[in-house]
């Protein structure tokens, strides 16, 4: 019996996909599937708008954030990725903790509570022009959390720099019973969707490597 080579996400172009963003989360994600990709951080502005929904705001930045990328001259590259991530509770978006007592106020707020986070994701191809743009839902639950559990998490430094202040990927899974939807959009990228989405586009063959046994 012949060796079967290992299933692999294939890109047809390599290193024409762009993640327009600096996230260390976003990168991580999708190299863990084996694409071919560059990083190049996108400059637009993360304001939110008057009247704008969440869905809307998540949206408007991911096509923001391709776009801003696509259009410099300089920048190489036929299929630009943006993508933004908030934690909402009830229709408040929850931002990252400017301190330790912005943080711990978070953290009671979603203590014992479900809360959902929304991520959306762009897929700009320069080469047609073509846009998807979409947005994914996962909806968290918190455990009860005591004064002195949500003092030890914020000593740790985890919740700074994270959106609603924690990360469900790190230390933060002490505090998460269940989800209900994607996991890895709670980390920061709808991989089951995007990738999906980029394979419509064109920019991904899904298991173009793979073989089967011989006899």
């Amino acid at each position: 019996m012949s060796p079967v080579n290992e299933p692999s996400l294939h890109s047809p172009e390599p290193s024409l996909l762009v993640l327009a963003s600096a996230s260390p989360r976003r990168k991580e994600l999708l190299a863990s599937l084996g694409i071919d990709f560059r990083i190049v951080p996108s400059q637009a502005a993360e304001t939110l708008l008057p009247n704008e929904s969440p869905r809307q705001h998540v949206m408007r930045l991911s096509r923001e954030k391709a776009l801003e990328v696509a259009r410099r001259n300089e920048v190489p590259g036929r299929w630009f990725l943006g993508s933004d991530t908030v934690v909402l509770r009830d229709e408040t978006i929850l931002g990252k903790p400017a301190d330790a007592a912005e943080a711990a106020a978070m953290l009671r707020s979603l203590s014992g509570r479900s809360h959902r986070v929304l991520s959306g994701y762009a897929i700009y191809d320069r080469s047609s022009e073509k846009m998807e743009v979409e947005a994914v839902t996962t909806r968290v639950r918190f455990k009860e959390l005591t004064d002195q559990e949500i003092a030890g998490y914020i000593a740790t430094g985890e919740p700074f720099g994270k959106a609603g202040a924690y990360a469900i990927q790190g230390i933060g899974a002490f505090m998460i019973p269940a989800i209900e939807g994607s996991y890895s959009n709670v980390v920061g990228l709808p991989l089951c969707e995007v990738v999906a989405a980029l394979e419509r586009l064109g920019a991904l063959r899904l298991f173009a490597a793979a073989t089967t046994p011989a006899a």
